[in-house]
């Protein structure tokens, strides 16, 4: 940046050195993240934001559009104008591999040098962790995968059967897998076809609502409660070990027959990061991170949402699975970054420290129309507070929330909650 004095009468021109942020990822961390440095950072920040996402996605509302109670364009924001108005620069590109060291990222639209990174690309899923999987079961968590899901809805109701729903051993996003099932059984006795299917909720979880987190007091028995309610099977610490045109084959040795399933499969890190061996990330691909967010080796490389490495906190039992990283912890992580970075170029040494662990938990789950809040001090235990309420009548608060999330997405107002 340049700028304008007189010295003796004379025009003088000084030249001011920018600090240069590059985020790459435009969801929940990501935008929340250069939102925020450059209202903090202000003409002394240049933050550039990286996606190869033209808009931001309201994740959460996904579990909707299967059964057409949401279309994608309600939940979706287009993020360059929201960017522009904020001063930040929106580039629509892939990234491809950083360079912690020279401290430059390739990019499908070529090379960007920065003095921070921060890493914010979400989840990539894996759908070959068992044999057909991929194949012949579906996928909620993209806008994509959701649309294909209700197309299949639209042809199973045509002929109704079992329907097999739950996660996979070593994922970790249970959480969107109990919204979706309570959804799905909602959704038969509204097509009139509940009777004619029988339902089956398998997980690797030691038991119903632990969500990987190991679950809330009272939560496996109100858990166990909706599904004796809602006439629902279930089997708990099992993984699938394949999955052919007519059955799901559990490692427990039983076979399910299904007619529709949807599964939620492990998270890995993106290629982007696989790509990129100075990043040291884990062998499924998160970036390890400090309290802070911040590298553990590299002090100008930052991470958030998805993207790190939290090591699960408990002991599985006899299927692997992991912890949840999405929406709110995602927002706050990013809050943190800014914060942190801000802190380092004004030469304040001493960082925001928020462990994942330590995060408050903040959640509504839907539940068919209806919804349960959980709300706790530490996404991880020891916790001093911890919190599960059901309201059965209607599910107005999650509905009430996406509004408020989405407007302050369009605002910009990425201070807010």
């Amino acid at each position: 940046m340049k700028m304008k004095c007189k010295r003796g009468g004379s025009d003088i021109t000084v030249t001011i050195k920018m600090t240069k942020t590059v985020v790459v990822g435009g969801n929940f961390a990501g935008l929340t993240a250069a939102l925020e440095l450059k209202r903090k950072g202000g003409d002394k920040h240049e933050v550039v934001l990286i996606s190869n996402s033209p808009v931001f996605v309201f994740i959460p509302s996904l579990i909707w559009v299967p059964f057409k109670w949401r279309e994608v364009k309600d939940i979706s924001v287009p993020i360059e104008p929201v960017l522009t108005k904020a001063g930040v620069t929106f580039v629509h590109a892939e990234a491809l591999k950083v360079d912690p060291v020279e401290k430059i990222l390739e990019t499908s639209k070529g090379e960007f040098v920065f003095d921070h990174i921060v890493i914010a690309t979400g989840p990539k899923p894996i759908h070959d962790v068992a044999e057909g999987v991929k194949e012949y079961t579906h996928y909620i968590g993209n806008p994509n995968g959701a649309m294909e899901t209700r197309k299949a809805l639209e042809e199973f109701k045509k002929n109704p059967g079992p329907v097999v729903i739950g996660a996979t051993q070593s994922a970790g996003c249970m959480g969107a897998g109990y919204e979706f099932l309570f959804n799905m059984e909602k959704w038969l006795r509204e097509e009139g076809i509940r009777k004619k299917v029988e339902l089956y909720w398998i997980t690797p979880e030691t038991y119903l609502g632990h969500f990987g987190i190991e679950g809330i007091k009272f939560g496996r028995e109100m858990f166990g409660t909706f599904f004796k309610m809602f006439n629902i099977n279930y089997r708990t610490e099992v993984g699938v070990e394949k999955v052919d045109t007519k059955n799901i084959y559990l490692s427990n040795g039983e076979k399910l027959p299904y007619k529709f399933s949807m599964l939620m499969p492990p998270f890995h890190g993106v290629d982007f990061i696989k790509n990129s061996p100075n990043l040291e990330a884990t062998s499924v691909g998160y970036v390890p991170v400090n309290g802070s967010y911040q590298h553990i080796k590299y002090p100008n490389v930052w991470a958030a949402g998805i993207a790190i490495d939290v090591p699960p906190p408990f002991t599985a039992g006899k299927v692997p699975f992991g912890v949840p990283k999405t929406g709110f912890p995602a927002d706050e992580a990013g809050k943190i970054v800014a914060e942190n970075i801000i802190r380092l170029e004004n030469g304040d040494k001493n960082l925001k420290e928020k462990p994942f662990g330590k995060i408050p938990g903040l959640c509504i789950m839907d539940a068919g129309k209806k919804e349960v809040f959980i709300i706790t001090n530490h996404l991880f235990k020891p916790r001093q507070f911890a919190v599960m309420l059901p309201n059965l009548i209607y599910d107005v608060n999650k509905r009430l929330f996406e509004m408020y999330f989405l407007w302050k997405t369009k605002k910009g107002f990425s201070w807010l909650p």
